[in-house]
């Protein structure tokens, strides 16, 4: 999947002590060359989509309700949903579509029954350390797929469940955004009130 990432998106989802991207989100490809987001954005991602996958299935059903919501295409129409339980089958679904077999097994135990390390380890017969990495290979595969899934993807979740969608800016406001800091520039601090 082909997918162009902005800079200040993959900066927001980084991890601050990352030490591949250093916190920017993004780093160098070794082999092209090119700037790629950084694995610790994918596992954001993922852990954003968990969070509120959790969230979904942790409400009571009678909460749950069916919403009629406008559906943009070429025909604007109408169309009733079920956004919480649409959500959590496209989760499911998409990792049993884009897993193998073992780190399928991995999802299914860790992180939607819940089963700690030392449960999985036992019952899939693994060490310690190939738990952790399969956990991590599974975030980031899964991040990439949450964010880049065309034409409808999970992430960012205000999108998936507010129905707003990024038009891309007229060519005037775009350089205003794009603009590099200049490292030169000192920080602007606000005066401070004296206090009694």
């Amino acid at each position: 999947m082909n997918f162009n990432w902005n800079p200040s998106e993959a900066l927001a989802l980084a991890k601050e002590g990352c030490t591949q991207c250093r916190g920017f989100g993004l780093r160098k490809s070794s082999r092209t060359g090119l700037e790629i987001p950084c694995n610790c954005v994918f596992r954001s991602i993922f852990r954003a989509c968990h969070r509120r996958f959790r969230y979904c299935a942790s409400q009571e059903k009678h909460v749950s309700q069916a919403r009629l919501e406008q559906v943009n295409g070429k025909e604007n129409r109408q169309a009733w949903g079920i956004k919480d339980e649409e959500y959590m089958a496209d989760f499911c679904l998409i990792a049993r579509r884009f897993l193998d077999a073992p780190d399928y097994r991995i999802f299914r135990f860790h992180f939607l029954l819940g089963a700690d390390w030392k449960l999985c380890c036992r019952r899939m017969r693994i060490q310690r350390g190939e738990f952790f990495h399969a956990v991590y290979r599974v975030q980031e595969k899964l991040g990439r797929v949450f964010r880049e899934l065309k034409p409808y993807s999970l992430f960012p979740l205000d999108e998936y469940f507010g129905g707003a969608v990024r038009t891309p800016l007229p060519g005037t406001n775009r350089k205003v955004f794009d603009a590099p800091l200049n490292p030169r520039r000192r920080r602007l601090d606000p005066p401070l009130r004296k206090v009694a």
